[in-house]
């Protein structure tokens, strides 16, 4: 048990020492740099703790009396006599200190704070490099809800909205374009310049490549049922086998 407490309370300070460096790093450098020393330090210190087989919990009793402040208040102001039967007698059955109890596990919080971080990650690196296409899909749905509840007014086509006219689309799939070519392998170099096993750049930037695939499918499909032949043909999205060749192409 005492060996128990002093594990909990190790690895709290360690995780907290790392959540510093996380602030520091972040200050001085990128968010993105932040996040992955982050991840980083917590997968170290994960695997440090694992060969031990012990419980890195604790639990924290204390005493609880605030609910008392209500008799003594009655007692002050003299609404209650501490002598009289009924307020001896609430006092012995209500009055009483409460235990409070605080249980702490510092390996499941330090399990939470790794999750946490690496889907702070994916979408730090998501929104760098398909943001437009995100905001873009987002003022698309509003602008069809809105259609929907108008009954009066003949809607607009998507094309024909300020927002959505082809050259617009064009310049929200070329700054994805762009950002493909430049903040996604500067994103990809940064993790594996923090983490050194391919499996676990693998499991973390999985989900980053699914969302940035997901977003094109999206644009992919309204332009199919939005557009026209020679709107899709000027717009220059990446088809989904060049996308797959070009994510894949990050190793």
């Amino acid at each position: 048990q005492v060996f128990a407490g002093l594990a909990q309370e190790a690895v709290s300070q360690c995780a907290e020492t790392v959540m510093v460096g996380r602030r520091l790093v972040t200050r001085k450098s990128t968010v993105l740099d932040g996040e992955l020393f982050l991840i980083k330090h917590l997968l170290i210190l994960r695997e440090q703790i694992a060969p031990f087989d012990t419980e890195f919990s604790v639990t924290h009793k204390d005493l609880d009396f605030t609910h008392m402040r209500e008799h003594m208040r009655r007692i002050v102001t003299g609404d209650t006599s501490v002598f009289s039967k009924q307020a001896i007698f609430s006092l012995v059955t209500t009055a009483g200190p409460r235990i409070l109890e605080n249980h702490v596990d510092s390996k499941k919080d330090l399990e939470k704070q790794l999750k946490a971080t690496c889907e702070e990650f994916i979408m730090t690196v998501t929104k760098l490099t398909v943001e437009p296409m995100l905001s873009f899909i987002t003022k698309v749905t509003a602008v069809k809800v809105a259609s929907s509840a108008n009954t009066t007014d003949a809607p607009k086509s998507l094309r024909e909205q300020a927002f959505a006219a082809p050259d617009k689309l064009s310049e929200v799939v070329k700054q994805v374009n762009d950002a493909m070519n430049d903040q996604l392998p500067r994103a990809w170099d940064k993790l594996k310049l923090y983490l050194t096993k391919p499996s676990t750049r693998a499991i973390l930037f999985k989900p980053v490549k699914s969302n940035i695939a997901e977003a094109h499918a999206q644009i992919a499909r309204l332009l199919e049922t939005e557009y026209t032949p020679e709107d899709r043909a000027g717009i220059g999205l990446l088809g989904a086998a060049e996308l797959a060749t070009k994510l894949d192409g990050l190793n």
